[in-house]
């Protein structure tokens, strides 16, 4: 990781032109600890970038002061006790970029609340106040909440994480604050295994390394935190993979001109590889087979679509079809119509699982429990879970693996899960749709848990 990265000023995410009407607009979030300024920082980007109107910006004064992070906190609770508890989304654009910002709270009860938002994200940038910290000790230990959402970023595959060091203006010896920390942040990615695109330090209050460059201050020399985020590349999609489209709504056509001879269309968003006319499919759990007679995208026009995008199939034949089931391709399904879904014989792209591994970001109120039984959201299919076994608790201090027979609310760990149908689960570290699932509470219909599949 490095705390000087220089971002070349014509590189551009991939399919990028140059100017914002071409270029895919980057959804970042903001996490950290509570009161790290992650409001303030985003209330910095749409000011210095020209985003906020007067009349808006008139309406955050307090005592001749411009309240930055009244721009995101909208409810009236944040507002009045001064913290974020739900994901703000915020919207801005510059010469060479859009962008999708979501503020996520920092409070460790919220924290259900920043999963949502960062399992959407292309990247996250942390904040880290260096006012709560013992920056002039060289070993300084991190807060417990910046580990944790770090953490949850990296397991939840975000594609690029920023680290940025704010209120160094409020310290006495800035850069050595920015020393000490920034190498602690660097100890913490190597003992974790997180990728870190790079660290900046900023003052949001002041804007210093936010959008205008302070040159020089901490010995910092790169790129701001703004040229940074132009140049993050968006996540990449699972197009190389093979088929695998969970039906999200069914659509009957009686004009043969829109369809092919006024069969059904099934809706959904492609969740890995692209759907073609003339492909072989599967559908999932009956095992039916057809044939993709028409693709057509969100405005109805024909023609492939690939993964990360909306799209209507029509089968060249009528098959029983409906809400929650999938249509992967004839090759992989072939193994999820045998009766075990286990054994070798369905080792395919996307075989049928009962008995899934998992890491699990623990939400509910109430600690998990072996033996509990959960509603799990796989794609659109609803299935009966069980926690059979929890294997292990991750400690977010040491990062070490700890024995459980419990995960308390906001823990992380590693569960067993044996579900009632088999699903076309696959690891998550291979497909990010096919291997993520909730967890509902049967009774509160709360959501329990996310589940990223091993």
């Amino acid at each position: 990781m490095s705390t000087t990265n220089s971002i070349a000023t014509s590189a551009h995410p991939a399919g990028a032109t140059g100017t914002n009407d071409h270029i895919s607009a980057l959804r970042f979030i903001t996490c950290g600890s509570v009161d790290d300024g992650k409001s303030t920082l985003i209330g910095r980007l749409l000011v210095d970038s020209k985003a906020v109107l007067q009349d808006h910006l008139a309406g955050v004064q307090r005592q001749g002061e411009t309240d930055l992070a009244l721009l995101t906190d909208g409810l009236s609770a944040e507002r009045e006790q001064g913290i974020t508890i739900d994901v703000a989304y915020r919207y801005f654009a510059t010469e060479d970029r859009k962008f999708i910002i979501g503020d996520a709270p920092g409070h460790e009860q919220y924290t259900r609340n920043m999963v949502t938002a960062a399992s959407q994200a292309d990247a996250a940038v942390v904040l880290v106040d260096a006012t709560k910290l013992d920056w002039q000790n060289p070993q300084l230990p991190l807060l417990p909440q910046t580990r944790r959402h770090s953490l949850l970023v990296h397991l939840l595959r975000v594609h690029s994480l920023v680290f940025a060091v704010n209120k160094l203006d409020a310290v006495a010896d800035p850069e050595l604050a920015w020393k000490h920390i920034s190498a602690a942040l660097e100890r913490f990615a190597q003992e974790a295994g997180i990728a870190v695109h790079t660290t900046v330090p900023v003052s949001a209050l002041k804007g210093w390394n936010v959008v205008d460059a302070h040159s020089g201050w901490c010995g910092y020399t790169g790129p701001t935190l703004l040229q940074i985020l132009e140049q993050l590349p968006n996540t990449p999609t699972d197009a190389h993979l093979p088929l695998a489209f969970p039906v999200q709504w069914v659509e009957k056509f009686h004009d043969s001109a829109v369809t092919t001879q006024g069969r059904r269309v099934f809706w959904g968003r492609m969740a890995a590889g692209s759907a073609t006319v003339g492909a072989e499919v599967q559908i999932f759990p009956s095992g039916q087979k057809a044939v993709v007679a028409q693709v057509i995208d969100h405005a109805r026009r024909a023609g492939s679509v690939a993964a990360g995008l909306s799209a209507g199939i029509t089968l060249d034949r009528e098959v029983d079809v409906s809400r929650g089931d999938w249509i992967v391709a004839a090759p992989v399904a072939a193994a999820v119509a045998e009766d075990d879904f286990d054994t070798p014989a369905a080792a395919s792209a996307w075989p049928g699982r009962k008995e899934l591994p998992a890491t699990i970001a623990w939400m509910d109120d109430e600690p998990l429990v072996a033996g509990r039984t959960y509603w799990a959201l796989h794609g659109h299919r609803w299935v009966k879970a069980k926690v059979r076994r929890v294997v292990h608790r991750l400690n977010i201090n040491t990062l070490a693996e700890e024995d459980a027979t419990q995960l308390e609310p906001n823990a992380i760990g590693h569960v067993e899960l044996l579900l009632q149908e088999a699903l076309p689960a696959a690891p998550f570290a291979q497909a990010r749709v096919l291997g993520s699932l909730i967890l509902v509470d049967t009774a509160s219909h709360k959501t329990a848990a996310a589940v990223l599949v091993n």
